[in-house]
């Protein structure tokens, strides 16, 4: 095993999205991950649309590639003392279990500690633990609702909408990812492990501050809130001949070379489209010119010429239309899996490199317990004593080899 995060391990008690897309970023970069599933499994093992066999759906496949599975009910003693030694193991426990379930099984960061100082702790909350809403369960789209991404749809379309991907999941899940590896980084200096909060609303909240808060961010506001260029109802790929393509141009050079291109050279001297303030000010009449200057020729045409005149501009893809694009075709992005059980897979390689090795052995997401024996092993346990605790229940492996 190689990759950035060789050697460390990771305890990954998460179930659906937004804790899976964190250990798998772990994982992905090298981190030894073993996935802690309660009788049944992830939710999301049977909760998506798409499998070949009930347990291993399309979504679960994605977003649980490189880990290992143990299958422990934590409700049985045994099964818990199972996993508080493992975790005494680890170098990280990933959770998005309320906290309170977690105190009363003494899987909180304060009891953990006293065994494993070391331990990074990582908590994935839907909100704060200081606010009122701290005790509510919550999925993505409450979150998204409640953070302002519904509302800021509503701003450009008239319509409150959710963003139809889980977003909230997966950019909390990632920031989650990233502030352990800023603990394993302070704990390179100190030796002490921490419990890190990553609460759900505030982060996607942050996110949409960032964006939107514009000019409320003067006290008293100095204007309205929102970036009018994202709001704007312009602000989407473009009709051509024969489809849709995208075209951005924000500099001077780039928007004069677009004028021209499009046959609208007299905007250059539009006193609404000669800066880019101006631009910004005029965003949606600028939208207006972008989103009727290309009927006259076809996607690829057009993306010819702006590549020519380096005008930033994309041809639009469907869904299905992603997995044929050259540029991931060149990059290898999406690649043939052999799974021992669901067969031929397409999956997608990490998007970011590492000079010094990425993670060279590539594994398939598991079946529940696949690996229970295995990890109980080299946790110390014997042959006799697995067994034995595979009878009572208190562990469960795959039935499936």
């Amino acid at each position: 095993m190689s990759g950035p995060l060789a050697g460390v391990k990771v305890i990954d008690l998460t179930t659906v999205v937004v804790g899976p897309i964190c250990a798998r970023t772990l994982a992905d970069y090298g981190a030894d991950v073993i996935k802690v599933e309660a009788p049944g499994g992830d939710l999301l093992r049977t909760m998506a649309e798409g499998h070949r066999n009930v347990g291993m759906s399309g979504k679960f496949i994605n977003f649980n590639r490189n880990k290992r599975s143990i299958g422990i009910d934590i409700k049985k003693p045994e099964g818990l003392a199972a996993l508080r030694k493992l975790i005494d193991q680890a170098d990280v426990f990933v959770s998005n279990v309320r906290p309170e379930g977690l105190a009363r099984a003494k899987l909180d960061h304060a009891n953990l500690s006293k065994t494993n100082p070391r331990l990074i702790h990582c908590q994935i909350l839907a909100f704060g633990r200081d606010g009122r809403y701290y005790n509510r369960p919550a999925y993505d789209p409450v979150i998204q609702s409640l953070s302002g991404v519904a509302g800021t749809i509503a701003r450009a379309t008239g319509e409150p909408r959710f963003v139809p991907m889980v977003m909230s999941d997966h950019t909390s899940g990632l920031i989650a990812a990233q502030c352990i590896g800023f603990a394993l980084y302070r704990r390179e200096k100190t030796g002490v492990g921490e419990a890190i909060d990553v609460p759900m609303l505030e982060n996607m909240a942050s996110f949409v501050s960032s964006e939107h808060l514009g000019a409320a961010t003067f006290d008293p506001p100095v204007g309205p809130t929102g970036d009018g260029r994202l709001l704007s109802p312009n602000y989407k790929p473009v009709p051509t001949k024969d489809g849709y393509a995208t075209v951005r141009p924000n500099t001077n050079a780039q928007a004069f070379a677009f004028f021209d291109a499009i046959g609208r050279p007299e905007l250059k001297t539009d006193p609404r489209f000669d800066s880019a303030a101006s631009r910004t000010k005029n965003a949606a009449a600028y939208f207006e010119v972008q989103s009727t200057g290309l009927i006259g020729k076809t996607t690829d045409e057009w993306i010819e010429l702006f590549d020519k005149l380096d005008v930033p501009a994309a041809r639009y893809n469907t869904i299905d239309e992603l997995m044929t694009d050259p540029h991931l075709t060149d990059v290898g992005f999406f690649r043939e899996e052999h799974h021992p059980t669901e067969g031929k897979l397409r999956r997608t390689k990490p998007a970011n490199t590492f000079s010094g090795g990425m993670r060279e052995q590539q594994g398939h997401a598991p079946l529940i317990g696949e690996q229970t024996r295995e990890i109980l092993a080299e946790a110390g346990y014997s042959a006799a004593e697995i067994e034995t605790m595979l009878a009572a229940g208190a562990v469960q492996e795959s039935s499936k080899k």
